[in-house]
Formats: structure tokens, sequence, C-alpha cells
């Protein structure tokens, strides 16, 4: 059974309870305080507390004693907390309910209350609040509170559990209160609050708690413990005005004990011990029952006096213990707590006859004990109280009113030194922490709160509490004046021009705020807002006609404003883009009504003219007027006419300027009819015919013409064309030779047809046909020569019976028949011929109306095998590296040239290709390469190979097969520090048979372990990732990317990063600014190159400066400006001159200039064009013999000296 433990009184003498959460933070059972006092009967005084103590209304003169109720367990440094209960208190403090609760304005955050409920003692009970938290970018804060000022918060444990949860797909947080085995003082009003930012809401609710009936049993000892109904002698030591009430505990059931008799046969110093032992709360009564009952006077052979039952001393004071013996020869000795006290300058040990008497000196509470004397086998024992005084306020803390910024020092002296105040600020005590803004410090007996940066949250009344009283002052921090030493101006700005408000006020550090029309201004990209010092600028980079209005300037916490007025003037202006007509012309039909709406723009609100020529349009007009609404103006005329084409002008003005446009009108008709056309020349089934444009277009050009024909004793006309004619002449067909024939014609524009023309003269056609078409030679042998040619254009009547070929010798006119019968294919091979002589050839169709006009080459044919070298004609796309992806198909044609029909062979890297891997596909003109399904083994060079006899031509095409990348080798956290964390990795191992473009870096919070991306291509191997959540742990992984997308998986971080509050202070080291400026320089040369004339070539090359270099192309040292045959480009460096469909004439030095502030460069390159043309194709072109053979033996000569 522990020792009771005696405790501080509270300076109003009322005795102080508190029961502290256990180790487990669960409530312990309730504590009991009682105050032990002498009765005010006087006769009893002396067997009860003889000891010389003041009244009972002397709070200072009580005796507190703890008593432990059983099975309760209460830590002692527990004891004496005031705030360690949550339960306590049924509301806010008496002092406090008349002072007003600053809060924030409510609002609806709330969408679930908790309300009032009741609950048994003993039993559970949850109370619910539900916050949606769609608008809520973070969490909600709320706050439990019992009565108007307990917050729960440090209250949890093993009676009161606050959680909270919140739901990802609906949005909305819970908030729940469970109170476990409920207790009668748990009763009472509760508050939940809810604020988030600005806004706030709360509700008040309340708890009922009913108590369970008990069953009483009547005892020895429950006779003396407290009941609702009370008992005959607990009147005098009620303590209900000083306990709470507490929960009613069952019995134990324990076998029945005597208490009287333990009584009667204890020494009085050990009934406090008994009463707390058997749970005996009513002491007082159980002692006045005691006195009553008769005593047994025992008779004392030592002592003739004995000790007082008690002795009270003040601190710091002297007290006297005196002993009369019997015996004055008996041994004595004096006892402290059962030690033996040895004479010492605060025990002084006197004799005067046979008194003894202990006097001990200067008293403190270390000498508050029980105290013995022991005669002989006798022993007499005595309990010595000392009383501590009180601390006094020698001198209070005066008012104080000063304003922000300034220090604060509240001062007080108390009685004496190193006493134990507290500073109170509208009765709650100053926190005094490390990171606090108050300051407590005292010397000697003075005391001290300062404040070093005071702010207007200071303003209060501050008081000091002593065990003896208490002093308090009111605080009053104000705000300094306001001095205004630049106020705003008002301004007039241009649209589009920046604005800049100023003012300079003081004192400085005062933030305020902007305001246009009376709503707050919030910083922008477009908008700054800058406070320096005592200058607070607004400045708008680009002015818009939203910017025209009243701003204000609101310094916080001052009444006083600053105001301006921003007024915006736009100059005039007419849109005329907006119509989206050519030239700003519009065209209508005569005869329709036109409204033509053009939007004008300007601030104020511009004056509009119309005008044409000199007249001006007035709004009033009939058939045309002009209207201005708002932003647009426009022009009317009910029904248009040709006198109103020409051009109108709208004129613009308002005080910011002034602006002109001008429109053109064209009103359009049909046109007039044409004359009558002119038939001067006639054919079998045809006739040419020409005609005149009519003399009025109806003012929209002639689009073209409609043709019509009749037979001369017919009068129904057909039309001849239904796409119209833009020329003045057309070849009439299809016409029956031997029928005379009219001809008329319509002219035709935007507007529609025109009426028709006069008939022509009639005509009769009657003809032959015309002479075969496209006469080309096919091929030439050492003995023969094959020509073709298509038929003729017209045919006549008699149709058409078969063709002549004729040669002849070159030089002579003795022409040879070569077929002697009539030939009806349009090929024909001429044989017989003697090898190396020179012929013509003529060709003609015969009809039964005769032969037509022969059809006869232009050149000569020289009688010769001709051996044409072979050459691959390589795809411009295929000149680069051929990209694919893995799974596309690969189908690749390159054509050649070459006679006899070239021998095609192809290698990969050097080795045959495996036809079951790639196919292969020869025709005479080209070959075809084929891949069904591309693999990464595909890639390679592919080289092709054409061969005529001794003549060879090679080409290699470059074929890349690329796929997706794999992840990154290794990724590692490299640092972490405040709420950024460094990232380093290494590239993947395979990347895809193409170049690494980028890195996908993403997190993941390591509780939920969701993946957000942070950043998309990026370029490095090391990154640092910013603006992570304190608190939460991260984990990282990366994808790498090439040309294909993302790898399919992503390399994560082994380890996770934490991010704490206070992390190392990351030193930049200051790095010096290279100078990146240099000369030009080219990193890549011009090369000889060989281009084929008829197909674009490009040169390039790079080069690297900075400044930026101005590029110059040469051509034999002869600058190229304005040449349409030539394009030059110039992206990142890199320069290029692409030469369309170079020609030999081409060919030549090259030259590349670069040139800048710092120097210049260039780089110089050959091209030769190669003729490109074969025999044949020289011979289709009509080309003389002579210079053919001039032609090809150059060429000769140049492949020989390659």
């Amino acid at each position: 059974m522990p020792e009771p433990t005696k405790k501080d009184e509270t300076p109003n003498g009322q005795p102080e309870e508190s029961v502290a959460p256990d180790s487990n933070g669960a409530l312990p059972l309730p504590e009991i305080s009682l105050e032990v006092s002498p009765p005010p009967d006087d006769d009893d005084a002396a067997a009860t507390t003889p000891s010389p103590t003041p009244q009972a209304e002397d709070a200072n003169s009580l005796k507190k004693l703890s008593i432990e109720l059983p099975n309760d367990s209460v830590p002692v440094p527990a004891m004496g907390r005031k705030d360690s209960v949550w339960s306590l208190g049924e509301g806010q403090a008496p002092e406090d309910l008349e002072k007003p609760i600053d809060t924030p304005p409510l609002s609806t955050l709330l969408i679930e209350k908790p309300s009032s409920a009741t609950v048994p003692v003993g039993g559970d009970i949850v109370f619910v609040a539900k916050v949606e938290a769609k608008d809520l970018l973070r969490k909600p804060t709320i706050k439990w509170f019992k009565g108007k000022w307990m917050d729960l918060a440090s209250k949890t444990g093993k009676h009161l559990q606050l959680k909270e949860t919140f739901d990802r797909f609906t949005k909305i947080h819970t908030f729940e209160m469970h109170i476990i085995k409920a207790k009668d003082n748990y009763a009472g009003n509760y508050r939940c609050e809810v604020s988030y930012k600005d806004k706030f809401d709360s509700c008040s609710f309340d708890l009922e708690v009913k108590e369970a009936e008990q069953a009483q049993s009547i005892d020895i000892r429950s006779a003396f413990k407290r009941s609702s109904e009370g008992q005959d002698d607990a009147g005098e030591l009620d303590f209900s005005g000083l306990l709470k009430h507490r929960e009613v505990k069952q019995q134990d059931d324990a076998p029945e004990v005597d208490v009287w008799e333990i009584l009667k046969n204890a020494r009085p110093d050990q009934y406090e011990k008994i009463a707390f032992m058997y749970g005996i709360t009513d002491l007082r009564g159980l002692l006045k029952r005691m006195k009553k009952m008769p005593k047994e006077e025992k008779k004392s052979e030592a002592f003739a006096k004995k000790l007082e039952p008690a002795y009270q001393v003040d601190k710091g004071g002297k007290i006297r213990l005196v002993v009369d013996l019997a015996d004055p020869t008996v041994e004595l000795k004096w006892y402290k707590n059962g030690q033996e006290i040895r004479p010492t300058p605060k025990y002084i040990f006197e004799h005067k006859g046979t008194q003894r008497i202990m006097v001990i000196n200067n008293c403190s509470m270390m000498d508050d004990a029980a105290y013995s004397v022991a005669a002989g086998d006798e022993k007499c024992s005595t309990e010595l109280f000392v009383k501590e005084l009180p601390i006094k306020i020698v001198k209070g803390i005066e008012p104080v009113k000063t304003t922000v910024n300034e220090r604060i020092e509240l001062e007080c002296e108390v009685s004496e030194e190193g006493a134990q105040v507290k500073w109170m600020k509208n009765g709650v005590e100053v926190p005094t922490g490390v990171r606090s803004r108050y300051r407590v410090k005292s010397e000697g007996t003075k005391h001290f709160l300062v404040i070093d940066d005071a702010s207007k949250e200071d303003t209060g009344t501050y008081s000091v509490m002593a065990s003896g009283g208490t002093s308090e002052a009111h605080v009053q921090v104000d705000l300094k004046p306001l001095k205004i030493y630049q106020d705003l101006q008002d301004m007039t700005v241009k649209l589009g021009e920046p604005i800049k408000l100023q003012c300079e006020i003081y004192p400085g550090n005062v933030p305020g705020r902007w305001y246009r029309n009376g709503q707050l201004i919030q910083p922008s990209d477009r908008i700054n807002i800058i406070h320096r010092n005592k200058i607070h600028r607004l400045e708008i980079a680009t002015s818009s006609l939203h910017d025209a209005g009243d701003y204000t300037f609101v310094p916080e916490g001052y009444s006083q404003s600053l105001c301006a007025k921003i007024h915006i003037i736009d100059p005039p202006r007419v849109h005329l883009e907006s119509l989206n007509f050519p030239d700003n012309t519009v065209t209508i039909v005569a005869g329709n009504k036109l409204r033509l709406e053009i939007p004008i723009s300007g601030e104020p609100a511009p004056r509009v003219v119309w005008m044409k020529g000199e007249r001006v349009i007035l709004e009033s007009g009939h058939r045309v007027r002009a209207e201005t609404h708002g932003d647009q103006t426009s022009l009317t005329i009910e029904v248009t006419e040709r006198e109103d084409s020409g051009n109108y002008k709208i004129v613009l003005q308002n005080e910011a300027g002034e602006d002109t446009a001008s429109v053109k009108i064209k009103v359009v008709d049909i046109p007039d009819a044409p004359e009558a056309p002119l038939v001067p020349e006639v054919g079998g089934d045809w006739c040419s015919m020409t005609w005149e444009p009519p003399k009025y277009d109806g003012g929209s050009p002639i689009l073209g013409y409609f043709v019509e024909r009749k037979k001369k004793q017919s009068s129904r006309w057909m039309r001849l064309n239904f796409d119209l004619i833009k020329e003045t002449q057309f070849e009439p067909k299809k016409m029956i030779e031997g029928v005379p024939y009219e001809v008329r014609i319509f002219a035709v524009n935007a507007i529609g047809v025109s009426k028709p023309s006069e008939p022509s003269k009639a005509f009769t056609p009657l003809a032959v046909t015309s002479e075969p078409t496209m006469l080309v030679v096919d091929d030439v042998t050492d003995t023969t020569v094959t020509v073709k040619w298509r038929p003729p254009e017209t045919i006549g009547a008699a149709g058409l019976d078969g063709y002549l070929v004729e040669y002849c010798i070159e030089g002579t006119d003795d022409w040879v028949i070569s077929n002697k019968e009539l030939t009806e294919k349009t090929k024909y091979t001429i044989t017989g011929l003697s090898p190396g002589c020179k012929i013509l050839v003529r060709v003609k169709a015969l009809n039964a109306a005769g032969a037509s006009a022969p059809r006869t080459l232009q050149h000569s044919i020289l009688v010769k095998e001709v051996v044409e070298p072979p050459k691959i004609r390589v795809p411009r796309h295929l000149k680069m590296t051929y990209t694919r992806r893995v799974g596309e198909a690969v189908n690749l044609v390159v054509p050649f040239m070459g006679k006899p029909r070239p021998k095609v062979t192809w290698l990969k890297d050097g080795q045959a290709i495996e036809p079951t891997h790639v196919n292969i596909r020869n025709t005479d003109c080209d070959s075809i390469i084929f891949i069904r399904k591309a693999e990464r083994s595909h890639s390679g060079k592919y080289e092709m190979s054409v061969q005529v006899e001794n003549h060879k031509d090679t080409a290699i095409i470059d074929i890349q097969i690329v796929d997706l990348p794999g992840p990154p080798q290794a990724v590692t956290i490299e640092d972490v520090w405040g709420g950024n964390v460094a990232l380093v990795w290494t590239p993947p191992k395979d990347n895809g048979n193409a170049p690494i473009t980028g890195y996908t870096i993403q997190k993941a919070d390591k509780k939920t372990m969701e993946w957000y991306t942070c950043i998309e291509h990026y370029h490095r191997n090391c990154i640092t990732i910013t603006e992570l959540v304190v608190g939460n742990e991260y984990f990282f992984r990366i994808f790498s990317e090439n040309m294909c997308g993302l790898s399919e998986s992503a390399t994560q971080t082994k380890k996770s990063a934490l991010i704490v509050k206070e992390g190392m202070q990351l030193k930049t080291h200051n790095f010096e600014d290279h100078d990146f400026k240099e000369a030009p320089k080219f990193t890549q040369p011009l090369i000889n190159t060989f281009a084929i004339a008829g197909y674009n070539a490009t040169l390039n090359c790079s080069v690297r400066a900075n400044p930026r270099a101005k590029v110059i192309w040469m051509k034999n040292k002869m600058t190229i400006i304005d040449d349409p045959r030539y394009r030059m480009f110039s992206n990142q460096g890199v320069c290029t001159l692409e030469i369309r469909k170079p020609s030999p004439y081409d060919g030549g030095m090259y030259t590349c200039k670069a040139i800048n502030d710092l120097g210049e460069a260039q780089v110089d390159c050959k091209l030769e064009v190669k003729g490109g043309f074969t025999f044949y194709e020289l011979m289709q072109r009509g080309v003389p013999l002579h210079l053919i053979d001039k032609y090809m033996n150059e060429s000769k000569t140049v492949e020989q000296e390659k």
C-alpha cells in the first residue's frame, strides 16, 4: 500500500485535483484529495488534533492528503498537472465567459455534422463529421473541444480516440471521435471546428451520460463512505463542493474486517493510512464516533507530560518540542521519521528541571515530518507541519502602449528570490519555448516578460500569477501612423503599352493589396506586384481595354487608401483583313442587295465617315446608306447597279488618331454576245474556227466560250463542248463529210452565259487523214532499224487503209519503199541495210482519199549495234539510311539502265543474301528487294551490282531496323536535400539499334505507390527532382526513349528518398560564365560530289560560330544571288545548297563562306555533272548525230581519266 503523498496548495486555498494518463495513454481512475482539519468542538480538540493550529476557516492550515482508490495507478510526476485529464472541466472558465472568441466567418465545409446523443455509463459512442474536398487543395484542419476552451487533441488515450479517413473516389474526409467506457463527468457540451485557409465551419452537440443503478450493501466501511443520501455525521465534512462527481465503484467481495479495533489500537499518525487502506472517505465522522466511545486511560510511567499530537510552524521559523519526565534520570532520545536526531546548530537540546526541550531552528519543508521521543521503553510521537508562506507580488506590472516592431518589457517584483511565477495573456498561459516569441527572465526578485518584435496581435491583457497574488496590465500595440510620400497618379495609356502605378508610404514594411474597380488584383504572368521597402508598384506588361478603371492601393491594417484612374485609349483601325476579299475588292451581281460589314476598333469609339469620291454617304440614304453600330460599320446598297462600281473610302477619327481604308466594289453582269465566228480551214470531219471576244465582258473576265453547231437544213443546235473553251479558236470534229454545217458562239463569265452570236457561213467537211504521229526509233542493229509510230490524229470519212514506210541514204533524195504492201501495224523493221550507213525514215497513212502528209524522223539513223553501259538510278530517299521498325515490311525498288539487259547481283555486308530471309526480284529496268516482316538482323549495308559485258555499276543501300530500347541500367539517388532529390543513371545496354532521344522520369509516394510523371523527353543522365512534399518517402523509375518510343519497362531506384523537414543547406558554387563567342569554324567540310543531269543535287556542310554567322554560297568564286536554280538552307548550323535539275554546265567549284564579327571561314568542293543521256535518249530528243558522237566521245574520255 503506497504512503499518502503531500501536495502543494493552490493560491486560493482550494485543493488541486489531477489525473494523468498512464503509460499507454489511457485515463486512470480518479484521485480524491481530502482536507483534514480539527473539528470545531473545543472539547474534542485534545482527542483528535491537539496541536496549536489556527481556526478551520484559514485555508492555509489545512493538511491535504491524497488517497488513491483501489486498483488505481497514478504516477507521481503526473500529480499537480491541471491539463492531464481531458474529461475535467464542464465549460469555459467563469472569467472567460464574457470575453469574445475570435473565429473566422462560417462557411459550408461540413456536409455531415455530429449530433447530440446519450450513452450509459461504461458505454461507447462515436461522433462523425464529414467534409467534402472537391474544391480543397489539401486536408482541412479539424479540432474537437469540450466546452469552449478544452482542446481534446492532447487528451487522446484509453477513453478517447480521434480518427480520420479519406475516400479518394468520393473526395470526402471523414473525422470520428470515439468515446470508450464513458463516465459521468464526460457529459457536457462539445464542439467540432473545421478550417481551411479563409474558410471556417463549426458545430456544437451535447453528450448525456446516464448513471447505472448500483446495489448498496451496508457494512462498517460503507457507513463512513459518501453516498447520495448522506450520513448522520457527514454534514461537517461534506466535500461535494471540492470534488468532482466520481464513478460509483463496485464493492469488492472482501472478508469482513473490524476497523474499530484497528483504529483503537493504532496511533493517531496512522489514522490516515488506515482510512486510505480500507476506503474510509469520511474520516472526520469516524474520528468523532471514536471520540464518543469510552476510552481507557493508561498512566504513563516515564512521561509526566507527553508531546502534543501535532505542531505547526511557518517556514523559516523556530519550534520548541517539550516533554516533561516523571523520572529525570531516564535516558532520552529524539527521532525524526524513525531516525535518531543528533545535536547540531539546527537541532538544539535543552534541560530545564524535568523538562526536555528540542529546538528546531530555520524550519524548512524538509522538517515537515513525524517526530518521536523515547524514554526507556516508552515513546510518544507528534507531527510537525511546516507552513509555506505565499509568494506576494511587491511591485505589479504596468500598462504599456507602443507601436508595432518595438520592444515590450513587462516587469514585476515578488517577495522572495527564486520564486516561480506564471505569465498569462487574456487568461491563457504565455508559451515560453525555444521557438516562442516571448522570453521570460528573472533577476533576483524581479521577473520580466520580453517581446522583442511586437505585432498588433500582441495587444491584450497580460497578468503575472504568484502563489500569494496576481497583477495584471493592458498592453496596447498600435500601427505606426501612415505617411504618404508619393501618391498614385492618374494615367492615360495607349492600348498595348505597359502600365506602371507606383506609390511610396511609410512605414515601409507594411504590405498592401491592389484593387481594380473594387476587385482584388492577383499577380500573374502579365501583372507584376512589387514591394520594396517603402515603394509599392503595380506593373502590367501589355495593357488591354479591361485594364481601364479605378485602381486602389489599401495598406494592410490601415483605413486609408490611395486611388488613381487609368484611361486606356486605342487609335482607330479598320479591319479589312476580316473581309477575306483579294485586294479588298468586293464583287456583286447587278440587281442584288449588297451589305458590307467591316469590323472597326478604337477607344473611345471613333467617328466613322463613308465616302465615294468626294461624295459623303449618309445614314439617311434611301438606296445607298452607311451605318455604324458598336465595333462595326456597314455599307448597304439595296439594288446594285453598274454605276455603283468604284472605290469607297472609310475615315475613322477619335482622340487617339485617325485611320483610313479603301474598299473597291465591282458590280458585274453577263457579257454581250460575240460577233459571228469565221471558219478558215475545213477537214474531212472537222474544221477550224476563230472569233473575237465580246465588246463588253459584263465587268467580269470572260471565263470561256460554248460552241454550238447544226446542219444547215436543220433548226436544232447541238453544243460541242461542256467544258469552257479558254481560247478564241476551236476545231469541231465528228462531222459528216459532204454535209453543210453552221456554228455559233456563247461567251461565259462568272455571272452567266451571254446571248448567242450570229451563225457562221455554211461549210462542208471533206479531207484525207492527217500524218502519223510520234515516229521514233525503237531498235537498231548492224543490218536492221525498227521504227514505231502512232495512228493519225484525224482519219477521213474513207477510213484508214494502212501505212507506207520509206527510207533513203543520208545525202540523197532517193526514197525507197520498204514495205511493198501496206501494213496496218504501227511498228515496222527495215531489213537489208548496210552496216555503218546512215538513213532517213518516213511514214505515210493511206485511205481512199489518198496519202497523208509524211511523218519524217528529224535526224538520220546510224545502222550500228549500241551497247549502253549499266547505270543504277538510286532513289533520293535510299541515298540516306533507310529506317524501318521491327515487324514492318520493307519494299524497295531500285531502277537501273543498260543494254543489253544487265546482270544484277546483291550482297549484304560482303556476303550473299539468303533467299529465305530476303526476297529479290529483277526485271529489265529495276530490282526489287522485299522483306515481309523486318527484324533487327536485317540491318546492314546492301550492295547492288549491275553488269553489262565489261561495264559494271554498284550502289550501296544502308537499311536500319530499329526497335524499342531497353530500360536504363542503374538508377541511383545521388543526394537528398530540402524538397529536392538528385538522380543519376546510366544509359540502357540495348538502345534498340537507334540513338536514345530522351528519358521519362516518374515518382511514387511509398504509401500509395501511384506513379506520376515528373518530366518527359529529358536528354541528360542526371536530374534534380524538386517540389517534393516534406514528410513523404518517394521511389523513382526511369524509362528510356528512342525514335520508336518508350522502353517497355523502367528501372526503379532500389532505395527510397525520405523528405525531412530540417535538411542540409546546399552550398552552391560560384561559377564564372563561359565565353561562348567564337569565329566561324566548319565542323563538316564540303565533299566532292558527282551529280546526274536532270536530278536535283545537294551540297552539305556544318559550321559553328557565335554569334550566328552569315552564310554565302559561291560558284567559281561568283556569289550566287537570286538564282531560281539554287535553294539555300541553314538550320542549326547545317548549311545546304540545293541545285535543281543540274546540267553539265552547272559543274564547277562551289564555295561556302561563313562570316561573323570575329572572323570568317570557307570550304570548297568540286561538283561534276554526268550527262546522264544515252544514245537512244539523245536520238529521241532529235539531237544531230555529229553532236551525239561528240558528246559520247567526251563522256568516254572523262571515264577513262577517272
